[in-house]
């Protein structure tokens, strides 16, 4: 890359027509496999679930799903946040995480939360780094990984300085 040249990092919406590019980072990044409902989700969740480029190259995904909780409220579960191995440490993934939470604080939302392997702790302290905090451990969550435990990581958005 020539020197000064400015690289794009870009998000796009996930759509049918796009959405094997979802399935094929998720083979990569992931050692679960996920299923149909996994993907009807996220297309469900609209604007939640974004593919990052990076100088127009598929690297990286967030997928969330939008959940009811008793009395009507809504909060977004983080199904996958991930970004290709060589193109970690660029901000990929931050500015993935920064639209989702930028979105819960516009859509008056206030929690968002997603579960992480125990072992995890690249992730866990890239969650810590936003606010997250480990509410919950798991054991047993994952079936054929070891460990099969994990913790459940919450954000608690103030939307006291929403709508600005």
């Amino acid at each position: 890359m020539g020197a000064g040249r400015e690289v794009s990092i870009s998000l796009d919406g996930v759509r049918d027509k796009n959405l094997m590019q979802l399935k094929k980072l998720n083979i990569a990044l992931f050692p679960v496999r996920y299923n149909d409902k996994y993907y009807a989700d996220a297309l469900a969740s609209g604007e939640f679930t974004k593919l990052a480029y990076y100088s127009d190259i598929c690297v990286g995904a967030i997928a969330c799903r939008l959940e009811k909780k008793e009395g009507g409220a809504v909060r977004i579960y983080i199904m996958t946040l991930g970004v290709l191995a060589p193109y970690r440490g660029l901000g990929i993934g931050t500015k993935l995480l920064n639209h989702a939470l930028d979105l819960c604080s516009k859509q008056n939302i206030g929690e968002i939360y997603l579960h992480v392997q125990t072992n995890n702790e690249d992730a866990i302290n890239f969650y810590k780094k936003f606010g997250f905090e480990i509410t919950e451990t798991i054991h047993n969550y994952y079936i054929n990984i070891t460990p099969p435990d994990c913790y459940v990581l919450t954000k608690m958005i103030d939307l006291s300085q929403a709508k600005k």
